[in-house]
């Protein structure tokens, strides 16, 4: 496995390795990013791994400087199911100087997660666009826990004429639910064993939309109440079509999205779902 660091030695890399799949992360690396590789390692001769923790998808107040660099640790679990190179650059090689073009996604963009990190993803799709621009993969795998994040990547590649195949792997869990995130090592004992609660209130909206219950707001807001009470703080329980736009009561195809922060943590999920009751 070759580890590369500079734009020089990406590009004398990839060109002698002309099938790719990359898969973006920004390290700390877990299960659920294991399954990325795994999954494109069948739509490609060659994965590259990208470990980068991108300073413009940060806000001033969020976990920028705390993000677990573990770039070591990372590596040596890649060569072991066979990577073929990590492209992990410092700040200086992708931003030699401040950063002038960025990219601006639509108004989707600035609801559910964005309503509540400005500016986020217009960090997100600058970055990905750079890494799809250097790294030129034919496949690039995402995951589905980051839901609106693969819904504003897919846009940005049909919009902009992209010509990478965005792939989306499911979510992985641990055996209580919990989706896998870098973020859980900072919970502390106590909240790991409240966090699966998210997953399992977002199960519970599944299931009475199986059920024929049409009522959004109200599912939303009773499942934001019991988050409460147990000492999150919420930034949104939704239910959304496939597309995240607000659903009517005769759809049948529906994404159920949770963010929320236990402790100094932010946690998201969702969990999709097509309801076949006749209403």
């Amino acid at each position: 496995m070759q580890i590369i660091h500079t734009l020089d030695d990406l590009h004398c890399w990839r060109a002698d390795n002309t099938d790719v799949a990359l898969v973006p992360t920004m390290g700390n690396l877990h299960d659920g990013h294991l399954a990325l590789v795994e999954l494109a390692r069948q739509h490609a001769a060659r994965v590259v791994v990208s470990i980068f923790v991108n300073p413009l998808q940060f806000g001033p107040n969020e976990d920028f400087s705390r993000y677990p660099r573990t770039l070591e640790a990372d590596c040596a679990r890649l060569k072991a199911i066979g990577v073929d190179a990590v492209f992990s650059p410092d700040a200086t090689e992708l931003f030699p100087q401040p950063q002038r073009y960025h990219v601006e996604p639509p108004e989707l963009a600035n609801e559910l997660c964005g309503a509540f990190r400005p500016g986020h993803f217009r960090g997100v799709a600058t970055i990905v666009l750079k890494l799809l621009n250097l790294v030129q993969p034919r496949v690039a795998v995402f995951g589905r826990k980051d839901y609106q994040q693969l819904a504003i990547i897919r846009g940005l590649c049909a919009d902009l004429n992209v010509p990478v195949q965005i792939v989306a792997s499911d979510t992985v869990r641990a055996d209580d639910g919990l989706a896998l995130s870098s973020r859980n090592g900072f919970l502390s004992p106590t909240e790991r064993a409240e966090a699966p609660r998210l997953y399992r209130l977002l199960g519970e909206i599944r299931q009475q939309l199986v059920d024929g219950k049409r009522n959004f707001s109200a599912l939303e807001n009773a499942a934001a109440q019991t988050l409460s009470e147990h000492g999150w703080r919420v930034d949104y329980i939704a239910i959304r079509t496939p597309v995240l736009e607000l659903p009517v009561t005769a759809d049948r195809q529906f994404v159920v999205l949770g963010a929320a922060h236990l402790g100094r943590t932010r946690l998201i999920d969702n969990i999709e779902l097509t309801a076949t009751k006749n209403l």
